[in-house]
């Protein structure tokens, strides 16, 4: 048995990545990947798969890798997804597949799935390996919105010999991909752009810049579509209606990493350009908070400071996020919460927060956030960054009031199938679940697919 140390990952070093937007984690190289793909026990049972939400054979794609097939792991990993450079990058292996894995605890920790996997996903885009596809069947399935839940029902259905249309309304596809994810965490031009290339080359239609409920209705593409997919994610951010929410400088982190990966405001070009401060407070914790702090940082914050109420443990960010931030110079305000922002001239100039101490769990499971009476104080900033969630925006569920709709604005699908109450419209992702993680939109993407095929008669 290999009893060896789980492998790290090549990284740009902290000093000299705060300087750029590339990528920092540079992945395995071939010794690295070899060595890792090594430490698969290659269990029978695989445990791993079930954490995973589009269910990979993670033993069998790893067994090629140990024999350094790269062609037979891209064949094997196809089979299960076909956005595999994009989930190595962005899912949270150690909450799922990883989570998972018997060598988590004893034998040097779990088998680095995500890094492999990203390993085979930028393998497949070099060499351009587009998986073959079931002769086509006649049915036509429309997808609106093509981030990983959209893109991955439209993949599968593809695959399935579908003719698939994805309606998107910004002017480039990737829905979330692009433009909530960091370039320096996913790069939009060699991953998500070439990813969406191989739907293209399965005769996937993409028609850009078309709004669902004003450019054309779900009534219109039922009349002209066999199944309708719903991907529409969670767009619409959240504030905290404290004193100073309208003050210039003052954004939601949706709004202010929109501007920046989609819109490349951070040139000096900019036709968008973002006003970005030297000192930033950035609310919350999540992933969002993370690159929102991060991109600030990169851009001009001399001094970017993460402001959340709870304690490290109850921070929902992944492990690798929290750790890159603090490496790039984040300062955590911790058991802090924002009680007013301030400004000057209309501006920004500074943020009021209270500390918390922490007591008995709330509905969520956490310990619940208590006010500390008095510990009142003051940041110096001027800027904030507003990161606590997002919600669907409410353009479908006012364009089609057939479609039965949550208190909280999310779609009601059937779990098992992801239909909604209207016969051959199908829902899933951050519409259906309010913000999660692009691994799960996936999963439900390709259990929509799955449910689609059933009822249109497709093997």
């Amino acid at each position: 048995m290999n009893n060896s140390e789980r492998n790290k990952t090549i990284q740009q070093d902290p000093k000299v990545r705060i300087t750029n937007f590339n990528e920092v984690s540079l992945g395995f190289d071939e010794k690295l990947m070899l060595a890792e793909a090594d430490r698969c026990l290659g269990c029978k049972a695989a445990p791993c798969r079930k954490g995973c939400p589009v269910g990979i054979d993670i033993p069998a794609f790893i067994a090629y890798l140990k024999e350094n097939d790269m062609d037979g792991a891209v064949a094997q990993i196809s089979k299960d997804t076909l956005l595999p450079a994009i989930c190595g990058r962005v899912c949270p292996q150690e909450k799922q597949c990883e989570n998972f894995c018997v060598r988590k605890t004893k034998l040097g920790g779990s088998v680095a799935i995500g890094a492999l996997e990203r390993y085979v996903g930028d393998y497949a885009l070099k060499t351009g390996t587009v998986p073959e596809k079931k002769p086509a069947n006649g049915k036509k399935v429309a997808v609106i919105g093509s981030g990983p839940s959209g893109l991955t029902c439209a993949a599968d259905c593809a695959m399935r010999g579908m003719q698939v249309t994805i309606f998107e309304a910004f002017h480039k596809a990737g829905g979330v991909l692009v433009y909530g994810i960091p370039e320096f965490r996913l790069p939009k031009d060699d991953v998500v752009a070439k990813e969406i290339d191989k739907l293209k080359a399965l005769g996937v239609e993409i028609k850009l810049n078309t709004v669902v409920g004003k450019t054309i209705t779900i009534d219109e593409l039922r009349e002209q579509f066999d199944a309708i997919f719903i991907g529409t994610g969670a767009g619409l951010p959240q504030f905290m209606n404290i004193p100073g929410e309208n003050l210039n400088g003052v954004s939601s982190a949706n709004e202010f990493l929109t501007r920046v990966n989609l819109m490349k405001a951070y040139k000096e070009d900019a036709i968008t350009p973002v006003y970005c401060g030297r000192k930033v407070a950035v609310i919350g914790a999540g992933n969002v908070a993370m690159d929102a702090a991060r991109t600030a940082k990169r851009i001009n914050g001399d001094e970017v400071y993460i402001i959340y109420r709870r304690g490290r443990e109850e921070m929902p960010a992944r492990g690798e996020e929290i750790m890159h931030a603090e490496e790039e110079g984040i300062e955590f305000k911790l058991l802090t919460n924002p009680v007013e922002i301030l400004g000057k001239d209309g501006r920004v100039c500074g943020i009021k927060c209270i500390k918390m101490e922490l007591g008995e769990p709330d509905a969520s499971g956490r310990r619940r956030p208590v006010p500390i009476a008095g510990s009142e104080y003051v940041i110096d900033v001027d800027q904030v960054i507003v990161s606590l969630g997002t919600s669907p925006n409410p353009l479908i569920r006012k364009s089609c009031k057939d479609i039965e709709f949550s208190q909280k604005g999310t779609i009601v699908v059937n779990e098992e199938t992801m239909m909604t109450n209207v016969n051959g419209i199908y829902a899933g992702g951050d519409a259906v679940t309010g913000a999660a993680t692009v691994i799960l939109a996936m999963g439900a993407g390709r259990k929509a697919a799955k449910a689609i095929a059933e009822q249109l008669g497709v093997e």
